[in-house]
């Protein structure tokens, strides 16, 4: 994954909300975005998660108590998430948080309903011991 684009917008602030369990991101054209971790999680630009191709992405399911650990910086272009299921492979860009920024409506619909038509929950199986 390369750098930026010329006229990518650049956060200005990253802050993570541990009770609320979200990503707040204000960028340098004015737009602040408040991203759930389980979105980032669930949307972890990881090849694991995104697979190597158009289709060959792996449903993320039972992410909905997902915490972030900690965040490391990745250049000035990026930051890797490190999530409290041992997830910590996804490369966020300033570009791709945008994206999720801009598009989180869409993109969290067509998660629910990708969840939905395969029977599965956001709920994790191994809450009941």
């Amino acid at each position: 994954m390369g750098g930026l684009s010329p006229n990518t917008p650049i956060p200005t602030e990253i802050k993570l909300h541990k009770q609320s369990k979200i990503l707040e991101i204000a960028f340098n054209d004015g737009r602040r975005f408040n991203l759930p971790f389980e979105y980032l999680r669930v949307f972890s630009p990881s090849a694991e998660v995104r697979g190597h191709g158009p289709g060959q992405e792996v449903l993320q399911v039972g992410k909905k108590y997902v915490d972030i650990t900690h965040i490391e910086p990745v250049g000035q272009y990026a930051v890797c998430l490190f999530f409290d299921d041992g997830h910590n492979s996804g490369i966020y860009s300033w570009d791709y948080f945008y994206d999720l920024g801009v598009n989180q409506e869409r993109y969290w619909q067509a998660y629910l309903a990708r969840l939905e038509a395969a029977g599965a929950s956001r709920e994790p199986k191994a809450l009941v011991k």
